[in-house]
Protein backbone atom coordinates (compact mmCIF):
# COMPACT_ATOMS: atom_id res chain seq x y z
CA UNK A 1 0.00 0.00 0.00
CA UNK A 2 2.58 2.25 0.42
CA UNK A 3 2.64 2.42 -3.75
CA UNK A 4 0.16 4.89 -3.15
CA UNK A 5 2.45 7.72 -1.39
CA UNK A 6 3.53 7.99 -4.97
CA UNK A 7 0.46 10.20 -5.40
CA UNK A 8 1.65 12.75 -2.73
CA UNK A 9 4.89 13.78 -4.74
CA UNK A 10 3.52 17.01 -6.13
CA UNK A 11 3.84 18.24 -2.19
CA UNK A 12 6.86 16.27 -1.43
CA UNK A 13 9.55 14.61 -4.72
CA UNK A 14 10.70 12.33 -1.77
CA UNK A 15 7.78 9.87 -2.21
CA UNK A 16 8.39 9.99 -6.04
CA UNK A 17 10.38 7.23 -5.10
CA UNK A 18 7.61 4.82 -4.78
CA UNK A 19 6.50 4.87 -8.38
CA UNK A 20 9.64 2.85 -9.06
CA UNK A 21 9.45 -0.60 -9.42
CA UNK A 22 13.42 -1.08 -8.41
CA UNK A 23 12.81 0.56 -5.12
CA UNK A 24 9.76 -1.27 -4.07
CA UNK A 25 11.18 -4.58 -4.63
CA UNK A 26 14.07 -3.42 -2.83
CA UNK A 27 11.70 -2.67 -0.23
CA UNK A 28 9.99 -5.78 -0.53
CA UNK A 29 13.37 -7.46 0.17
CA UNK A 30 14.44 -5.79 2.98
CA UNK A 31 10.77 -5.92 4.59
CA UNK A 32 10.06 -10.25 3.87
CA UNK A 33 13.23 -10.67 5.50
CA UNK A 34 13.43 -9.29 8.23
CA UNK A 35 9.73 -10.04 9.69
CA UNK A 36 11.08 -13.74 8.97
CA UNK A 37 14.30 -13.29 11.17
CA UNK A 38 12.25 -11.52 13.85
CA UNK A 39 9.39 -13.67 14.18
CA UNK A 40 10.95 -16.96 13.10
CA UNK A 41 12.27 -18.04 16.30
CA UNK A 42 8.76 -17.28 18.42
CA UNK A 43 6.88 -19.80 15.40
CA UNK A 44 9.73 -22.30 15.16
CA UNK A 45 9.22 -22.38 19.22
CA UNK A 46 5.34 -22.62 18.91
CA UNK A 47 5.51 -24.81 16.33
CA UNK A 48 7.76 -27.30 18.38
CA UNK A 49 5.65 -27.22 20.72
CA UNK A 50 2.18 -27.85 19.35
CA UNK A 51 3.76 -30.53 16.57
CA UNK A 52 5.52 -32.54 19.65
CA UNK A 53 7.24 -35.28 17.38
CA UNK A 54 7.42 -33.32 14.33
CA UNK A 55 7.08 -34.07 10.99
CA UNK A 56 7.47 -37.97 10.47
CA UNK A 57 10.20 -39.27 8.87
CA UNK A 58 9.66 -42.00 6.12
CA UNK A 59 10.69 -45.73 7.18
CA UNK A 60 11.97 -46.03 3.58
CA UNK A 61 14.40 -43.47 3.15
CA UNK A 62 17.75 -42.96 3.81
CA UNK A 63 18.87 -43.74 7.21
CA UNK A 64 20.58 -40.69 7.95
CA UNK A 65 17.36 -38.52 8.17
CA UNK A 66 16.22 -40.60 11.27
CA UNK A 67 17.95 -37.75 13.34
CA UNK A 68 16.30 -35.21 12.16
CA UNK A 69 13.29 -36.52 14.02
CA UNK A 70 11.43 -33.80 16.41
CA UNK A 71 12.25 -31.34 13.59
CA UNK A 72 9.24 -29.09 13.51
CA UNK A 73 7.31 -28.49 9.70
CA UNK A 74 5.04 -25.86 8.14
CA UNK A 75 7.96 -23.71 8.02
CA UNK A 76 6.32 -22.15 4.71
CA UNK A 77 3.90 -20.09 7.29
CA UNK A 78 7.00 -18.13 7.75
CA UNK A 79 7.40 -16.99 4.61
CA UNK A 80 3.95 -16.98 3.35
CA UNK A 81 4.27 -14.34 5.81
CA UNK A 82 7.37 -12.75 5.45
CA UNK A 83 6.22 -13.06 1.66
CA UNK A 84 2.53 -11.71 1.91
CA UNK A 85 3.26 -8.88 4.32
CA UNK A 86 6.04 -7.50 2.06
CA UNK A 87 4.13 -7.49 -1.10
CA UNK A 88 0.78 -6.13 0.01
CA UNK A 89 3.36 -3.05 1.56
CA UNK A 90 5.18 -2.62 -1.59
CA UNK A 91 2.97 -3.49 -4.47
CA UNK A 92 1.28 -1.57 -6.83
CA UNK A 93 -2.54 -2.69 -5.04
CA UNK A 94 -4.41 -1.59 -8.66
CA UNK A 95 -2.02 -4.40 -10.57
CA UNK A 96 -4.65 -7.45 -11.40
CA UNK A 97 -1.38 -9.79 -12.02
CA UNK A 98 0.02 -9.68 -8.06
CA UNK A 99 -3.59 -10.25 -6.64
CA UNK A 100 -3.60 -13.57 -8.81
CA UNK A 101 -0.22 -14.62 -7.91
CA UNK A 102 -1.22 -13.87 -4.38
CA UNK A 103 -4.32 -15.91 -4.76
CA UNK A 104 -2.15 -19.06 -5.91
CA UNK A 105 0.45 -18.72 -3.90
CA UNK A 106 -2.41 -18.73 -0.46
CA UNK A 107 -4.32 -21.59 -1.72
CA UNK A 108 -1.50 -23.59 -2.88
CA UNK A 109 -0.26 -22.78 0.89
CA UNK A 110 -3.43 -23.85 2.46
CA UNK A 111 -3.51 -27.14 0.45
CA UNK A 112 -0.09 -28.02 1.67
CA UNK A 113 -0.67 -26.57 5.17
CA UNK A 114 -4.06 -29.09 5.37
CA UNK A 115 -1.38 -31.82 4.01
CA UNK A 116 0.96 -30.93 7.13
CA UNK A 117 -1.58 -30.81 9.44
CA UNK A 118 -2.52 -34.36 8.62
CA UNK A 119 0.96 -35.75 8.86
CA UNK A 120 1.99 -34.35 12.29
CA UNK A 121 -1.99 -35.03 13.87
CA UNK A 122 -2.18 -38.35 12.39
CA UNK A 123 1.42 -39.62 12.29
CA UNK A 124 0.66 -40.00 8.30
CA UNK A 125 3.51 -39.69 5.99
CA UNK A 126 1.55 -39.36 2.78
CA UNK A 127 -0.81 -36.87 4.26
CA UNK A 128 -4.94 -36.84 2.23
CA UNK A 129 -5.64 -38.28 -0.87
CA UNK A 130 -3.20 -37.86 -3.61
CA UNK A 131 -5.70 -37.58 -6.74
CA UNK A 132 -8.44 -35.10 -4.34
CA UNK A 133 -5.34 -32.60 -3.49
CA UNK A 134 -3.97 -32.94 -7.76
CA UNK A 135 -7.55 -32.20 -8.73
CA UNK A 136 -7.79 -28.98 -6.05
CA UNK A 137 -4.63 -27.75 -7.73
CA UNK A 138 -5.70 -28.27 -10.71
CA UNK A 139 -8.77 -26.47 -10.18
CA UNK A 140 -6.73 -23.66 -8.61
CA UNK A 141 -4.39 -23.33 -11.69
CA UNK A 142 -7.21 -23.49 -14.25
CA UNK A 143 -9.12 -19.97 -12.01
CA UNK A 144 -5.41 -18.31 -11.96
CA UNK A 145 -4.82 -18.74 -15.63
CA UNK A 146 -8.24 -17.47 -16.89
CA UNK A 147 -7.85 -14.45 -14.85
CA UNK A 148 -3.96 -14.04 -16.25
CA UNK A 149 -5.52 -14.24 -19.74
CA UNK A 150 -7.91 -11.78 -19.38
CA UNK A 151 -5.61 -9.31 -17.49
CA UNK A 152 -3.34 -9.70 -20.32
CA UNK A 153 -3.38 -7.84 -23.33
CA UNK A 154 -5.75 -9.43 -26.18
CA UNK A 155 -2.81 -9.46 -28.87
CA UNK A 156 -0.63 -11.35 -26.68
CA UNK A 157 -3.26 -13.08 -24.13
CA UNK A 158 -2.87 -16.75 -25.30
CA UNK A 159 0.64 -16.81 -27.12
CA UNK A 160 3.16 -19.11 -26.06
CA UNK A 161 6.89 -17.75 -26.63
CA UNK A 162 9.79 -19.80 -27.52
CA UNK A 163 13.39 -18.57 -26.31
CA UNK A 164 16.02 -18.41 -28.39
CA UNK A 165 13.38 -17.59 -30.85
CA UNK A 166 12.66 -13.92 -31.12
CA UNK A 167 9.90 -13.85 -34.04
CA UNK A 168 8.56 -17.22 -32.86
CA UNK A 169 5.15 -16.45 -31.16
CA UNK A 170 2.56 -19.42 -31.28
CA UNK A 171 -1.00 -18.62 -30.49
CA UNK A 172 -2.53 -21.53 -28.15
CA UNK A 173 -6.39 -20.38 -28.56
CA UNK A 174 -7.99 -20.24 -24.53
CA UNK A 175 -8.88 -23.56 -23.95
CA UNK A 176 -4.90 -24.57 -24.74
CA UNK A 177 -3.44 -21.88 -22.82
CA UNK A 178 -5.73 -22.77 -19.97
CA UNK A 179 -4.46 -26.28 -20.22
CA UNK A 180 -0.90 -24.91 -20.31
CA UNK A 181 -0.91 -22.63 -17.75
CA UNK A 182 -2.56 -25.25 -15.21
CA UNK A 183 0.79 -27.40 -16.44
CA UNK A 184 3.16 -24.75 -15.64
CA UNK A 185 1.25 -23.61 -12.23
CA UNK A 186 0.78 -27.04 -11.24
CA UNK A 187 3.56 -28.82 -12.38
CA UNK A 188 5.93 -25.96 -10.79
CA UNK A 189 3.88 -26.46 -7.09
CA UNK A 190 4.23 -30.24 -7.13
CA UNK A 191 8.18 -30.16 -8.35
CA UNK A 192 9.54 -27.64 -5.93
CA UNK A 193 7.51 -30.31 -3.46
CA UNK A 194 9.44 -33.19 -4.76
CA UNK A 195 12.63 -31.41 -4.30
CA UNK A 196 11.99 -30.16 -0.52
CA UNK A 197 13.62 -33.14 0.60
CA UNK A 198 17.25 -31.70 2.61
CA UNK A 199 17.74 -29.12 4.49
CA UNK A 200 17.96 -26.20 2.53
CA UNK A 201 18.00 -27.81 -1.04
CA UNK A 202 14.43 -26.48 -1.91
CA UNK A 203 14.79 -22.76 -0.86
CA UNK A 204 17.62 -21.73 -2.35
CA UNK A 205 17.21 -22.69 -6.07
CA UNK A 206 13.55 -21.30 -5.44
CA UNK A 207 15.38 -17.90 -4.30
CA UNK A 208 17.39 -18.29 -7.49
CA UNK A 209 14.06 -18.56 -9.91
CA UNK A 210 12.32 -15.75 -7.98
CA UNK A 211 15.50 -13.71 -8.79
CA UNK A 212 15.77 -14.55 -12.17
CA UNK A 213 11.41 -13.88 -12.35
CA UNK A 214 12.16 -10.78 -11.00
CA UNK A 215 14.75 -9.28 -13.24
CA UNK A 216 12.61 -10.91 -16.42
CA UNK A 217 9.29 -9.38 -15.29
CA UNK A 218 10.87 -6.21 -14.91
CA UNK A 219 12.34 -6.42 -18.30
CA UNK A 220 8.79 -7.58 -19.89
CA UNK A 221 7.01 -5.61 -18.20
CA UNK A 222 9.00 -2.51 -19.63
CA UNK A 223 8.55 -1.36 -23.04
CA UNK A 224 12.20 0.38 -23.82
CA UNK A 225 13.59 -2.72 -22.48
CA UNK A 226 11.91 -5.54 -23.79
CA UNK A 227 12.20 -3.68 -27.31
CA UNK A 228 15.49 -3.09 -26.89
CA UNK A 229 16.05 -6.77 -26.15
CA UNK A 230 13.26 -7.58 -28.41
CA UNK A 231 11.41 -9.43 -25.99
CA UNK A 232 7.18 -9.41 -25.81
CA UNK A 233 5.67 -6.21 -24.06
CA UNK A 234 3.41 -7.50 -21.32
CA UNK A 235 2.03 -4.41 -19.63
CA UNK A 236 1.94 -4.36 -15.90
CA UNK A 237 3.90 -7.55 -15.27
CA UNK A 238 6.75 -5.56 -13.92
CA UNK A 239 4.98 -5.27 -10.88
CA UNK A 240 5.41 -8.76 -10.13
CA UNK A 241 9.37 -8.36 -9.63
CA UNK A 242 8.15 -6.94 -6.58
CA UNK A 243 6.03 -10.20 -5.56
CA UNK A 244 9.75 -11.49 -6.77
CA UNK A 245 11.69 -9.56 -4.23
CA UNK A 246 9.31 -10.45 -1.51
CA UNK A 247 10.04 -14.01 -1.73
CA UNK A 248 13.57 -13.53 -2.02
CA UNK A 249 13.59 -11.73 1.46
CA UNK A 250 11.51 -14.29 2.94
CA UNK A 251 14.04 -17.10 1.87
CA UNK A 252 17.06 -15.16 3.08
CA UNK A 253 15.25 -15.17 5.83
CA UNK A 254 13.71 -18.79 6.45
CA UNK A 255 17.23 -20.22 5.21
CA UNK A 256 18.90 -18.69 8.46
CA UNK A 257 16.69 -21.38 9.59
CA UNK A 258 16.66 -23.99 7.37
CA UNK A 259 20.48 -24.34 6.58
CA UNK A 260 21.97 -27.78 7.78
CA UNK A 261 21.26 -29.01 10.59
CA UNK A 262 17.93 -27.42 9.86
CA UNK A 263 15.69 -26.06 12.94
CA UNK A 264 12.68 -25.99 10.91
CA UNK A 265 11.30 -27.76 7.87
CA UNK A 266 9.59 -26.08 5.13
CA UNK A 267 7.02 -28.52 4.59
CA UNK A 268 4.23 -28.66 1.82
CA UNK A 269 3.24 -25.64 3.19
CA UNK A 270 5.87 -23.75 2.00
CA UNK A 271 7.16 -26.08 -0.90
CA UNK A 272 3.51 -26.05 -3.08
CA UNK A 273 2.79 -22.65 -2.09
CA UNK A 274 6.18 -21.43 -3.52
CA UNK A 275 6.22 -23.35 -6.60
CA UNK A 276 2.47 -22.82 -7.68
CA UNK A 277 3.80 -18.63 -7.02
CA UNK A 278 6.50 -19.17 -9.85
CA UNK A 279 4.38 -21.56 -11.70
CA UNK A 280 1.42 -18.22 -11.98
CA UNK A 281 4.38 -16.17 -12.85
CA UNK A 282 6.13 -17.44 -15.21
CA UNK A 283 2.56 -17.73 -17.01
CA UNK A 284 1.92 -14.35 -16.68
CA UNK A 285 5.25 -12.87 -18.22
CA UNK A 286 4.80 -15.34 -20.70
CA UNK A 287 8.10 -17.71 -20.11
CA UNK A 288 6.96 -20.97 -19.21
CA UNK A 289 9.55 -22.37 -21.10
CA UNK A 290 12.33 -20.68 -19.62
CA UNK A 291 11.04 -21.68 -16.23
CA UNK A 292 11.52 -25.25 -17.26
CA UNK A 293 15.39 -23.70 -17.74
CA UNK A 294 15.67 -21.99 -14.83
CA UNK A 295 13.45 -24.65 -12.53
CA UNK A 296 15.50 -27.41 -14.55
CA UNK A 297 16.74 -28.69 -11.33
CA UNK A 298 13.06 -29.57 -10.17
CA UNK A 299 12.33 -31.03 -13.66
CA UNK A 300 15.22 -33.35 -12.72
CA UNK A 301 13.71 -34.21 -9.60
CA UNK A 302 9.96 -35.06 -11.15
CA UNK A 303 11.58 -36.72 -13.96
CA UNK A 304 13.61 -38.91 -11.90
CA UNK A 305 10.62 -39.71 -9.60
CA UNK A 306 8.42 -40.38 -12.90
CA UNK A 307 11.40 -42.89 -14.65
CA UNK A 308 11.56 -44.52 -11.17
CA UNK A 309 7.87 -45.36 -11.06
CA UNK A 310 7.28 -46.28 -14.85
CA UNK A 311 10.63 -48.52 -14.71
CA UNK A 312 10.03 -50.18 -11.56
CA UNK A 313 5.46 -50.80 -12.71
CA UNK A 314 6.76 -51.93 -16.05
CA UNK A 315 10.51 -53.85 -15.52
CA UNK A 316 10.03 -54.48 -11.63
CA UNK A 317 13.58 -52.96 -11.81
CA UNK A 318 14.73 -49.80 -10.50
CA UNK A 319 17.29 -46.63 -12.45
CA UNK A 320 18.18 -45.25 -9.21
CA UNK A 321 19.09 -46.44 -5.74
CA UNK A 322 15.75 -44.09 -4.79
CA UNK A 323 14.03 -41.41 -5.53
CA UNK A 324 13.94 -37.92 -5.95
CA UNK A 325 17.17 -37.58 -7.32
CA UNK A 326 18.81 -36.13 -4.42
CA UNK A 327 17.98 -39.59 -2.31
CA UNK A 328 19.84 -41.60 -4.99
CA UNK A 329 22.86 -39.55 -4.62
CA UNK A 330 22.82 -39.63 -0.57
CA UNK A 331 22.65 -43.52 -1.29
CA UNK A 332 25.81 -43.35 -2.87
CA UNK A 333 27.57 -42.24 0.16
CA UNK A 334 27.33 -38.33 -0.63
CA UNK A 335 27.24 -36.08 2.48
CA UNK A 336 23.87 -34.35 2.51
CA UNK A 337 25.55 -31.10 2.23
CA UNK A 338 27.69 -32.30 -0.61
CA UNK A 339 24.21 -32.90 -2.54
CA UNK A 340 22.79 -29.56 -1.34
CA UNK A 341 25.57 -27.46 -2.28
CA UNK A 342 25.86 -28.94 -5.23
CA UNK A 343 22.47 -28.74 -6.43
CA UNK A 344 22.62 -25.24 -5.36
CA UNK A 345 25.48 -24.98 -7.88
CA UNK A 346 23.30 -26.64 -10.83
CA UNK A 347 20.09 -24.13 -10.21
CA UNK A 348 22.66 -21.27 -10.45
CA UNK A 349 23.81 -22.06 -13.92
CA UNK A 350 20.76 -23.00 -15.14
CA UNK A 351 19.45 -19.72 -14.16
CA UNK A 352 22.39 -18.48 -15.99
CA UNK A 353 21.12 -20.30 -18.79
CA UNK A 354 17.48 -18.61 -18.66
CA UNK A 355 18.85 -15.28 -18.70
CA UNK A 356 20.78 -15.48 -21.47
CA UNK A 357 17.48 -16.47 -23.63
CA UNK A 358 16.93 -12.85 -22.78
CA UNK A 359 19.37 -11.70 -25.39
CA UNK A 360 20.65 -14.69 -27.61
CA UNK A 361 17.39 -14.28 -30.49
Amino acid sequence: MLYLLAELSNQAPLFNLFRYITFRTAGAVVTAMLIVFLLGPSLINSLRVRQGKGQPIREDGPKSHFSKKGTPTMGGLMILLGLCVATLLWANPYNPYVWIVLAVTLSYGLIGFYDDYLKVTKRNTSGFSGRFRLLLELLIAGIATYAIMVATAPSISTSLTVPFLKDVVITLGPVLFVCLGVFVIAGAGNAVNLTDGLDGLAIVPVMIAAATFGLIAYLVGNRIFSEYLQIHFVPGAGELAVVCGALLGAGLGFLWFNAPPAMIFMGDTGSLALGGLLGSIAVAVKHEIVLAIVGGLFVLETVSVIVQVLSYKLTGKRVFRMAPLHHHFEQKGWAEPTVVVRFWIIAVILALVGLATLKLR
